[in-house]
């Protein structure tokens, strides 16, 4: 398989969706289960040292765009503790493997982000594992599809703010504490901030939430050195989609309204990701970067 660096045509360069694509899991899903399997960058991301030395927490690591992430973050250099749900465990040591064999160091963290005493306590064991935290990666999310505003229960709602944007809140406020100048902070926002699905109710609101948190942290986090940043997906072929994330009937389709006429694959995600983490974007905070393939956004 072509690595990240060979000239490839953008629209043929991963699979397009078909009926094969049609498919359901349970909530949160699993990567290995899914047809066909989410490329995560397992054999094609390269890397060249651009994280040599960091130490990065990514969250929602066990599959999609966060194992994409943290796969990444490996193979340039970094340790990385990675966070999942527990049933999320068999990804998970996929992974983990995946980073030794990078040559780092690897540490699996199950939990669940609605909590904020797992949230505080991650961060404390991430620092007392890998001897600090430059690198915080916030991928975690969850979204399920709703039709009508009528069947959207509180719980749900709770659920998606818990997940995706207090967790945020709880991880960065406990971060920040340990953080030396040179980190960085990369939250996870999506398409769904600029051109919300209907069905989408309360996951794209979260998502803008994510967006106008990140800038106004931003500020006030500059002048200590760290610098924040957003990455927003477009629709990515992960274990959200098939977990309730997209009605299963929609699956076929998935990602055939971009100009680039097919779904992201993870690995296309985490080059947004290394750059915000590297020295590279040094004058680059309270920015967005949309890998959405082509999809309108400002």
């Amino acid at each position: 398989m072509a690595d990240q660096y060979q000239k490839q045509d953008p629209t043929t360069q991963h699979p397009k969706a078909n009926e094969d694509w049609q498919q359901k899991q349970p909530e949160p899903g699993l990567q290995k289960d899914m047809t066909p399997i989410p490329d995560s960058g397992e054999t094609s991301y390269r890397g060249t040292g651009r994280l040599t030395g960091r130490k990065a927490l990514v969250t929602g690591a066990d599959s999609g765009i966060g194992r994409a992430a943290a796969i990444a973050f490996a193979r340039e250099g970094a340790d990385v503790v990675i966070s999942y749900l527990p049933e999320e465990e068999a990804d998970a040591q996929e992974v983990v493997k995946l980073i030794e064999e990078s040559g780092q160091k690897a540490y699996a963290m199950p939990g669940d982000l609605k909590d904020e005493q797992y949230c505080e306590q991650l961060i404390e064991d991430t620092v007392a594992k890998l001897g600090g935290i430059d690198i915080l990666a916030n991928v975690a999310g969850k979204q399920q599809f709703v039709e009508s505003i009528a069947d959207l229960t509180t719980e749900q709602f709770d659920a998606t703010f818990k997940t995706n944007v207090y967790s945020l809140f709880w991880l960065c406020k406990a971060a920040i504490k340990h953080m030396q100048p040179g980190s960085s902070i990369i939250n996870t926002s999506s398409i769904q901030a600029y051109s919300p699905s209907p069905g989408l109710l309360d996951y794209a609101t979260t998502k803008g939430s994510i967006n106008v948190f990140s800038k106004a942290l931003a500020q006030q986090v500059g002048e200590k050195g760290i610098r924040v940043n957003v990455v927003a997906p477009g629709p990515v072929w992960t274990p959200l989609q098939v977990a309730g994330g997209q009605p299963t009937e929609a699956l076929k389709e998935f990602g055939s309204n971009t100009p680039l006429g097919r779904a992201g694959q993870p690995v296309e995600m985490a080059p947004a990701y290394v750059f915000l983490a590297s020295q590279e974007s040094s004058y680059v905070s309270g920015e967005t970067i949309n890998a959405n393939g082509g999809m309108v956004s400002p």
